[in-house]
């Protein structure tokens, strides 16, 4: 099984991640995420998600679970890791909640919204584009990273060198992402397969029945670092995708604290080690985000 091999090499060594085209240099690629103080006497005056966060007693954060180095679940320790999850972490620390205090929930990318707006979680981490559509339903801080759409082939492939040469090939993407919806509205290809998860298009691809993987960069570059010379990333990124962190609607005031909460890590270096403790373990440069306050 695939998320098996991937467990077994993330268990063995550690995955190296990149994200290509970013400035700035990664201070420490060999350190661990730092650890979070959580915070004490939060308040977030006039936001009902946060009144219901301490009526619970735990903060709830949908992820993903099947994106190495971003969102990944190991399945022999049911423990969560990387860049958005420790993201997560630091949000949910600023806010008072320690990790003994976290629920994660794996949402695919199809159901992110409807969580938000049913309240099943309080706020969701997990390559989550920030777009006009999807501001229309719920509401996002950040971002907190900006990736770009790419392709992952097949090591031996040489027919797939960017999205020029998509025309009559099989292209897989997870259903309800912003990549498989561009692919579709430019045109690409007439051949699309969709799942819920990218690692089952990731199965596709290594059985023969897709030609290429499509979403963002650091996700696909995750999937070929942790399974060294079967894939390749190949193109240079046709896309900006500023991820954010997805929140109910009108709440405003919570947004204005995670804003502020993403702004402080820029500020104080702590988003650097997280970036260097995940997403820079390749070595990879990235550039640091400008907070959106709309």
């Amino acid at each position: 099984m695939r998320v098996r091999t991937l467990a077994m090499v993330l268990l063995a060594g550690g995955l190296a991640l990149s994200a290509c085209g970013k400035e700035g240099t990664p201070t420490d690629s060999g350190q661990a995420a730092p650890s979070q103080s959580v915070a004490a006497d939060v308040s977030v005056d006039g936001s009902p998600t946060f009144d219901a966060i301490k009526a619970r007693g735990k903060v709830v954060i949908g992820v993903k679970e099947d994106q190495p180095g971003l969102g990944y679940k190991d399945p022999t320790t049911n423990k969560y890791s990387g860049f958005d999850v420790e993201v997560a972490k630091l949000v949910a620390a600023q806010l008072g909640y320690g990790e003994d205090k976290i629920e994660y929930k794996a949402i695919p990318s199809a159901g992110r919204e409807q969580a938000i707006i049913n309240g099943d979680v309080d706020y969701y981490v997990g390559t989550y584009t920030i777009n006009d559509g999807r501001k229309e339903k719920i509401s996002f801080a950040g971002p907190y990273f900006v990736a770009g759409q790419d392709l992952l082939v097949k090591a031996d492939n040489t027919d797939i060198t960017g999205p020029e040469t998509l025309k009559g090939k099989n292209v897989c993407s997870a259903t309800g992402s912003t990549p498989i919806k561009r692919v579709k509205d430019q045109g690409l290809t007439d051949k699309i397969t969709e799942f819920q998860n990218y690692s089952q298009c990731v199965a596709k691809l290594d059985e023969g029945a897709v030609d290429a993987v499509t979403t963002d960069d650091a996700i696909l570059k995750g999937y070929a670092a942790a399974e060294e010379g079967k894939y390749k990333v190949v193109g240079k990124t046709f896309s900006e995708e500023p991820y954010g962190i997805g929140l109910p609607k009108d709440d405003k005031a919570l947004r204005d604290k995670v804003n502020d909460v993403l702004q402080a890590s820029l500020d104080d270096g702590t988003w650097q080690k997280i970036y260097d403790a995940t997403l820079g373990k390749s070595g990879s440069p990235a550039t640091k985000p400008t907070i959106d306050r709309y």
